[in-house]
Parts: structure tokens; sequence; C-alpha cells
């Protein structure tokens, strides 16, 4: 299993509970790692932030350890600490914008879409 992996699965609620995965990730985790997932996020990070932020992460998994510490044998797994209830409105019905004109403030428009440069490409 890649470091990736390891920490992405260390995130999840279900997981907290996994003291050795997080220990794994806490002595693991390196500059390098910090550097390969800010490129993963379109993210351009200097020498100085990729050291802030390999300090960052490790601070967040000893939090992870001391949450794995706590015992929680009976507690009931949740994703809210309150209930939730969605109040939604009515639909109703009611006139849009018109194409042209919103297409018109655009910078760029094509084919009747907004054109925006490319986001993907970049040796990652």
């Amino acid at each position: 299993m890649d470091i990736n992996h390891c920490f992405c699965r260390c995130l999840r609620v279900s997981n907290y509970r996994s003291a050795r995965r997080i220990r794994v990730v806490a002595e693991k985790i390196s500059q390098e790692t910090v550097i390969k997932v800010s490129r993963l996020a379109r993210l351009s990070l200097n020498t100085d932030e990729a050291e802030k932020m390999t300090a960052q992460l490790a601070g967040m998994l000893e939090h992870f350890r001391d949450i794995d510490a706590l015992d929680l044998a009976d507690v009931e797994p949740m994703t809210q600490p309150y209930p939730l209830k969605n109040v939604l409105r009515e639909d109703v019905i009611a006139p849009s914008l018109d194409r042209d004109e919103v297409l018109g403030q655009a910078p760029t428009a094509e084919s009747g879409r907004f054109r925006v440069p490319p986001t993907i490409g970049f040796d990652v």
C-alpha cells in the first residue's frame, strides 16, 4: 500500500480506531510526499511552504493519534453530531436569464458555451 493511499484511508471516520495505520503514516510523512500531493492538488509550494505543510500534516496526524487513544467502544459511528433535516423550498417555475445576454458578459464564448482555459495537462 503506498503512502498516499494509506494517508487517505486514515482520514476516514471509520478508521480513527486504527492506531497502527495512523502511526505508519506519521512515521512516513515526508516533505517529498507533501510536495507530490501539492502538485496533484495543483498547488505550487516553495521549500519553506513545503516544510511548513509537512509540520502541519504531522501535527494533524498527532491529533488523529489523540482521537484514536479515546475509548470509543460505546460510541456509535456518526457523520453529524446533530440530527439534520433538509429544509427545501417548493419548486417554482421562473424565467431564466437569456443565454445570449449571459454569454455576452463572458470574456470568451464558443458554440453557446463559456470558453475557459485548460486546467489539466501539465506533468504531475
